[in-house]
């Protein structure tokens, strides 16, 4: 796809100020984006299938397994800080570059590890090379994606990065019931270094800026923004967004809704039920881009907490408890690229500094819901959901500020 305002031939490759270079194609880009995202989001995610065979081969208990997926989201939130501003410097299809190749080795070391210790060691490791990803599609999407083009492109990779909690959780369990958990980081390493080819042939180099200060410019516009108080809510209410995502499906793992409790099929069932919610979407993101971002984020939160709050009180009906979850999982793919647009508006000059903190909250959240989740184990599956949705509506609060911002001339 070509922007409307083409280079003349002589400066065709060439970018100024004046006349931005031609747009890269969206379908192919979005494509493999998409696919990146659910591939390396999905390391978060792949371990919630993988507690009770990891704790009996660990020697440990599915309660203290949670620390593998809390030490990656911990240290992919870190990665986001360092991987934003490194794509604003460098470009990036650089930092993708670098980081599958840093992922595929951190992820091989995974499958090796001999016990519980050594696994959420080297699972930090994982998560902070897997962190290249995320922040650098996203900025890739605003500086190379046209702009009628670009809602559509971040609801897709965001939505791939959502729905990597379903679909890597679902093909985790099927290799692990065949091949034994350690198979799942072989496969993934193996898709991470194939990744590496079309990444080159796809995505197209970033022009390198020049920031003057160099690299540690970059990391400066981070203070700056965390003293904006919009932002800073925004970012609050994408933790608790991600803390809830993360602590419903753990709770589904390891406190188990009453009917179905220790039945790995009926649980299979219900985290693939989610799924047509992520397709639907991004299917329907042109009519959703009708509202503006910040009202699509406040209440797509406000669906996310009802649905979970009557959920809670469908344990002993799993068609009707699926259904809540499918509106759960549809309000979380709506709220999180809204969340992102309103953050790329309100920092211009910084937009890979300013995603890197909103992925950086994002894995806060949700390095956080598996210890909710465990906390509140006593509370039984509904009482879990019950805190969660109370949680959600503090995150509605939260979102409020750039509602009123947005009203304001």
């Amino acid at each position: 796809m070509s922007h409307p305002t083409a280079l003349p031939r002589h400066a065709a490759g060439i970018s100024t100020p004046e006349q931005p270079p031609a747009w890269a194609p969206a379908a192919p880009t979005i494509a493999l984006l998409t696919a990146l995202g659910v591939l390396m989001v999905g390391q978060m995610y792949t371990v919630l299938a993988l507690l009770h065979p990891m704790a009996t081969s660990l020697g440990t208990t599915p309660g203290q397994a949670t620390w593998t997926a809390t030490a990656f989201g911990f240290a992919y939130a870190a990665g986001f800080l360092l991987a934003g501003p490194l794509s604003d410097r460098y470009g990036s299809r650089a930092v993708i570059t670098v980081g599958l190749a840093a992922a595929t080795a951190a992820t091989l070391a995974v499958s090796a590890a001999p016990n519980l210790t050594w696994a959420v060691a080297l699972r930090s490791v994982q998560g902070l090379a897997a962190a290249a990803f995320a922040p650098s599609a996203l900025s890739y999407v605003v500086h190379h994606i046209a702009p009628q083009r670009r809602g559509t492109a971040l609801t897709c990779i965001t939505s791939g990065m959502l729905a990597a909690a379903v679909v890597m959780q679902i093909g985790a369990q099927a290799v692990a019931a065949g091949l034994g958990w350690r198979a799942v980081f072989w496969l993934s390493a193996a898709l991470m270094a194939l990744s590496v080819l079309p990444v080159g042939r796809v995505l197209r180099p970033t022009l390198r800026q020049d920031t003057g200060g160099g690299l540690l410019q970059a990391f400066a516009a981070m203070p700056r923004l965390v003293r904006r108080p919009r932002l800073v809510t925004l970012y609050l209410s994408t933790v608790v967004l991600m803390s809830a995502f993360v602590a419903v499906y753990t709770a589904v793992a390891i406190a188990g809704p009453p009917s179905i409790a220790g039945n790995s099929s009926a649980i299979l069932a219900l985290r693939a039920g989610a799924l047509p919610a992520l397709v639907a979407v991004p299917l329907l993101s042109v009519v959703l881009q009708r509202l503006a971002a910040p009202l699509r984020a406040v209440l797509a939160l406000a669906l996310a907490a009802i649905s979970v709050a009557v959920g809670s009180l469908l344990g002993g009906h799993t068609v009707s408890l699926a259904i809540a979850l499918l509106l759960f999982v549809a309000a979380v793919a709506a709220a999180a690229p809204a969340v992102v647009e309103t953050i790329n508006t309100s920092a211009p000059h910084a937009r890979g500094a300013a995603v890197a903190l909103y992925g950086c909250s994002m894995f806060i959240g949700a390095s956080l819901g598996p210890q909710l989740t465990g906390a509140l184990t006593g509370l039984g599956f509904g009482g879990i959901l019950r805190v969660v949705a109370a949680a959600l509506v503090l995150g509605v609060l939260l979102a409020l500020p750039a509602l009123h911002h947005r009203r304001t001339p």
